[in-house]
């Protein structure tokens, strides 16, 4: 924009320190700075779920990359200069970078006298909330088991390495908040800013532009608070924009790390499970308290147990913030879960897609929170993922995952179909462009409504001015969710143009030349001359979990996905080479059949990614491979060819975004465990593989081996 300013921002190099002082003396007089005395009158901390982060540091820093400071310029080099010219003096304190030393004793402290929401369970040192879940008899099931068995797991944080980093444009003007900014949550955004600034949420325009690339980075507020305090100051634009290694400290996936126990009959029927959890959320709580709640119970598998036992921990360190991630959680979960259960195979010396079969929920059983499942395809998911790699003929390296995934619940979508000037109808939704064709789907779902042509269908700009209010574009709930409100709000357009022509709703004949009346010829009119009438649909999904007991509804709908692999592992190197890879998936009714197929190739890739190459490593809170040379994702050279199938039937249409992700990592762990290294962590890197202990393939024929000892062991 004419005028706009060029943001940088200084960030801390230490884990946990002191701010002793802040001198911008040295700055030249055209160059815009922020410190923390210039949000003295903002509120003092914000944040999606707990207000814990500050604008920049006040007193302290919490990990390294902390903003501390914040410079406007005209020139991005000109802002990058300046921060060499700010002073600051620090004393260092003692940090923790393991989430469970964290919450020990001797751990520091890292927040006190937080204000947590009523619904979330500070529990013990640096614990930010804890989700527990009791089914039946909870871990006195155990007793009734045949078999019981304990494993640990332990799985890396991740890099969201969006093609487009975060970028926020700020502006005042009228007394108003403009951001232009890359978001997943326009209207969460919207509150959050309001709140933090002391200033009406209608003062605040949020206008979303299509994203490169997102995975969950950009759910909630990153750069949109600094760059709107310096845009205030400057009284002109602020532009801000992180650099790559910038990325790796503003937010990740959660490290994460497990404690399970199950319990089994000798027949295989699962008896009883016990899932303890901890999960590193960094320096502030961000979605940590929501992601230990739905890691959790992805963790249970979608498997009937009588006996449950979940207590999940979201536990604050000094390493840089976790937050959502593509896979939200169940990525966690699933690896735990699912190794579990071929331990248990193992174990009982029962095949894996047997056990599995066994265990499996269908339609009318309850889960462990006590819900009720429908339209359940997990057995369909599972056999069609073991088919495709020929299971039942040979099984030697060979693995299967299967998983559910919670959706945002409760949840509210609305929509308008709006008649324009030209006689095009155009859709207004908060939908955001993260580069997965929503304006697709969501234009062959509003013709399949109005019984029109996609062609008549416009999709208008994101901008909360204009759209009405979604919950979020999150957790692969778009499709399913905008699918029921753009029914709704079709259903009211047509009532409406009945309205202005005095008929009944079903007399009406839409067509790509306009509308009719049935036996009316001469009513007939163009679809421009019904110009301004708006049609509104809203769809809302409850439920919600006790955080206490885990009851209640967890998912509106479950996301159901299975994988099967067969591997190679190089015993001297650990290299480990995919040799086929198939997901199977339930997507419900296909809106947009190549973008089904898109998502579903990136997720599968996703999942390679989190499988064999991506972890964050951290070395005294900081980042030790922080770019694209040294943190290694998936090159085309590394994604060997997979298939997949996109299983249809029932009444919606379903999120396809990252149902793949969680079961890929889990799938290539098993058939690794069955080439003979049976592997506990993530990523499976080759030196991991080396290091579990080694055990000949089974011979063929048999898939897995008994055991001496009555435990597979910690």
């Amino acid at each position: 924009m004419e005028g706009m300013l060029h943001a940088r921002i200084l960030r801390s190099p230490h884990a946990h320190a002191k701010v002793v002082s802040i001198n911008t003396a040295g700055v030249p007089r055209d160059v815009v700075t922020l410190t923390r005395d210039d949000v003295a009158d903002l509120e003092p901390l914000y944040g999606p779920m707990v207000k814990d982060q500050p604008v920049v540091a006040g007193d302290r820093v919490l990990h390294v990359g902390d903003a501390v400071a914040a410079v406007a310029a005209r020139t991005p080099r000109e802002a990058e200069e300046a921060l060499e010219l700010i002073e600051v003096e620090y004393e260092e304190l003692p940090g923790v970078f393991d989430p469970v030393e964290a919450t020990s004793d001797s751990a520091p402290l890292l927040h006190e006298g937080l204000e947590i929401p009523a619904e979330y369970r500070p529990d013990g040192r640096n614990v930010c909330h804890r989700f527990r879940l009791k089914s039946g008899l909870g871990k006195d099931g155990f007793a009734g088991a045949d078999v019981v068995i304990e494993e640990s797991f332990e799985i890396a944080g991740a890099a969201h390495n969006p093609m487009e980093p975060h970028a926020t444009l700020a502006y005042w003007e009228e007394g108003r908040l403009h951001l232009i900014t890359g978001t997943q949550t326009p209207f969460n955004t919207r509150r959050d800013m309001a709140a933090l600034f002391r200033i009406p949420e209608e003062t605040i325009r949020v206008v979303v532009a299509p994203m490169g690339g997102s995975f969950g980075a950009k759910t909630f507020m990153r750069l949109e608070p600094i760059t709107a305090a310096l845009a205030r100051k400057a009284r002109r634009p602020v532009r801000a924009v992180l650099t790559r290694g910038e990325e790796f400290i503003t937010v990740n996936r959660h490290p994460a790390q497990f404690r399970i126990r199950l319990g089994a009959n000798r027949d295989g029927t699962f008896v009883a499970k016990s899932v303890d959890a901890w999960w590193d959320t960094g320096a502030y709580a961000d979605c940590g308290p929501s992601v230990c709640t739905k890691g959790g119970y992805a963790a249970i598998g979608p498997y009937r147990i009588p006996n449950v036992t979940v207590d999940s921990r979201c536990v604050y360190t000094n390493l840089p913030p976790a937050g959502a991630f593509r896979g939200y959680a169940a990525t966690q979960g699933v690896w735990a879960s699912e190794r579990m259960t071929d331990l248990m195979a193992d174990r009982l010396g029962i095949d894996p897609l047997e056990l599995r079969l066994k265990n499996l929920l269908r339609d009318g059983d309850r889960f462990a929170t006590g819900e009720v499942m429908h339209d359940v395809r997990f057995a369909d998911c599972l056999r069609n993922a073991a088919e495709a790699v020929e299971w039942g003929a040979e099984s030697r390296n060979k693995g299967l995952a299967v998983m559910l995934k919670g959706m945002q619940t409760p949840s509210r979508t609305g929509v308008a179909l709006e008649i324009d000037a030209g006689g095009h109808v155009v859709l207004r939704s908060a939908t955001t462009d993260m580069g997965q064709r929503p304006e697709i789907a969501q234009r062959n779902l509003a013709a399949h409504a109005l019984g029109l042509s996609p062609d008549l269908i416009t999709v208008g700009p994101n901008d909360t001015d204009l759209v009405p209010f979604d919950t979020r574009t999150t957790s692969s709930r778009s499709t399913f969710m905008m699918s029921n409100a753009i029914r709704a709000a079709a259903h009211d357009l047509r009532r409406k143009i009945a309205e202005r022509f005095e008929v009944a709703p079903e007399d009406l004949v839409m067509s790509d030349e306009g509308v009719g009346v049935t036996g009316s010829p001469d009513l007939s009119r163009p679809f421009a001359d019904l110009a301004g009438v708006r049609g509104e649909g809203t769809f809302v999904t409850p439920g919600g979990l006790d955080p206490d007991t885990g009851q209640g509804i967890a998912s509106s709908h479950w996301h159901q996905a299975a994988a099967s692999a067969e591997v190679s592992v190089d015993a001297e190197t650990g290299v480990t080479t995919i040799t086929r890879l198939h997901t199977a998936v339930y997507a419900g009714n296909v809106v947009d059949q190549a973008g089904a197929e898109l998502q579903n190739e990136g997720s599968t890739i996703f999942g390679i990614g989190s499988a064999l190459y991506e972890g964050i490593v951290f070395e005294g809170g900081q980042v030790t491979n922080g770019n694209l040379s040294d943190y290694e994702i998936p090159s085309m050279l590394d994604v060997p060819d997979f298939t997949y199938e996109l299983l249809e039937g029932g009444e919606h249409s379903h999120g396809l975004g990252e149902m793949a992700v969680p079961v890929v990592p889990a799938a290539i762990g098993n058939a690794v465990a069955a080439a003979g290294f049976p592997v506990r962590n993530l990523p499976m890197s080759a030196e991991s593989v080396l290091g579990a202990p080694h055990h000949p393939a089974s011979p063929p024929g048999r898939r897995k081996r008994r055991p001496t000892s009555p435990q597979v062991g910690r």
